[in-house]
């Protein structure tokens, strides 16, 4: 890849993985390689992490794409990314002219399916007031038992947690009647966490009083009450109201080989199997445990990867897949934490709590502030 002009390096999406790799790549590569961002959005959409504060977040903000690439040196190029000629080294964006690429990262995230039918899908880019809704009723007493399905197979499972704590606690706040249950598959989604997160979380959940119950397939029967019935044990559980978190699917893009859930398969540089010059980083890889750490983490790797092979002075790692206990909790990488702090003040800058549960709510003062109206 490396040769007297710098090399063409094409980061497509906008995303955290994305955002993440772009701010890498000019930090470690500098000048050696010619930035292009390529997302269908014009914004990244970003909640500020409070200092020492696991359970609460700042509003959410919206940033620039395009401030985004001017601040990395990068061209900013609004489209999806349709097919890719790897053998050319090609990539044809849905709203522009194709694009010849010297390296190219695929950060292009998942697609969201409800597969749980006649419960509300619910994943933390929901809007805050419909969980909102939820937090009236059981503060006025129409919903005393509720239910979070996690779907096996690719998902973000830590949102199920995640709400299942905020909610609970908030009825208790509330001084509200209010059971919550998680439904899970077997094994855990939280054992490629580690045993120590998965004991602090754990705990967590049990203090707070929330049940964790296990199977491999929910339906729904709907009613004046909810009836869960929980495959293969047949076990039935009635609930007021139910929240699933949907499946992820990988994006398809021609001429970019994926296994059968259209997630691209890369190697412990997060190199696209099968293709050169090729990069797969996020939630569009067959990694199984999806985050905001994960791809950012895996970001890194893929950039310290491509700044080596443009000449610049990085030893490239390895990703580790038995890093989930530092990483899960993470809302961003390093580069774009850096980035992203210089429009915020000290009390707004991300970070992880010094000791106890991973950081894992979005959500607080979004609520908050759609439910009771706070500013």
């Amino acid at each position: 890849m490396a040769g007297s002009d710098a090399a063409r390096v094409v980061v497509a999406g906008g995303g955290v993985a994305g955002l993440e790799a772009l701010m890498a790549l000019r930090a470690l590569a500098g000048a050696r390689v010619e930035l292009t961002l390529v997302a269908p959005h014009d914004d990244f959409v970003y909640r500020p992490l409070a200092v020492d504060a696991p359970y609460a977040v700042a509003r959410a903000r919206q940033v620039s794409l395009d401030d985004a690439a001017r601040d990395a040196g990068a061209t900013f190029v609004g489209g999806t990314i349709e097919a890719v000629d790897a053998g050319q080294r090609i990539v044809t964006p849905s709203d522009s002219d194709p694009l010849e690429y010297d390296a190219l990262v695929l950060a292009v995230g998942a697609q969201a399916v409800p597969v749980v039918e006649h419960a509300m899908t619910w994943d933390d880019r929901v809007d805050a007031e419909t969980v909102g809704g939820l937090l009236r009723d059981i503060e006025e007493g129409y919903s005393r038992r509720l239910a979070i399905v996690i779907p096996p197979g690719p998902a973000w499972p830590l949102r199920a947690y995640e709400v299942a704590l905020f909610i609970t606690l908030q009825a208790r706040g509330m001084s509200a009647d209010l059971e919550t249950t998680i439904v899970a598959p077997d094994p855990s989604p939280l054992a490629a966490l580690g045993s120590q997160a998965v004991k602090m979380v754990s705990d967590e959940l049990a203090q707070a009083g929330v049940d964790v119950v296990t199977a491999a397939g929910v339906d729904v029967e709907p009613g004046h009450a909810t009836t869960l019935v929980l495959h293969p044990s047949g076990r039935r559980l009635e609930v007021d109201r139910v929240l699933a978190l949907p499946e992820l699917r990988g994006r398809t893009i021609a001429g970019i080989p994926a296994d059968a859930d259209g997630f691209v398969e890369v190697d412990e540089h997060c190199r696209a199997r099968g293709l050169d010059a090729v990069w797969a980083v996020g939630d569009g890889t067959a990694f199984a445990l999806k985050s905001g750490g994960f791809a950012a983490e895996q970001a890194d790797i893929a950039a310290e990867d491509i700044a080596a092979a443009a000449g610049a002075d990085v030893d490239p790692r390895s990703f580790d897949p038995n890093s989930g206990e530092k990483l899960a909790g993470l809302p961003a990488g390093p580069f774009l934490k850096a980035w992203l702090a210089q429009g915020d003040d000290e009390g707004l800058t991300m970070c992880l709590p010094a000791t106890g549960v991973p950081t894992l709510t979005y959500l607080q003062r979004d609520l908050e502030a759609g439910w009771r109206g706070q500013p």
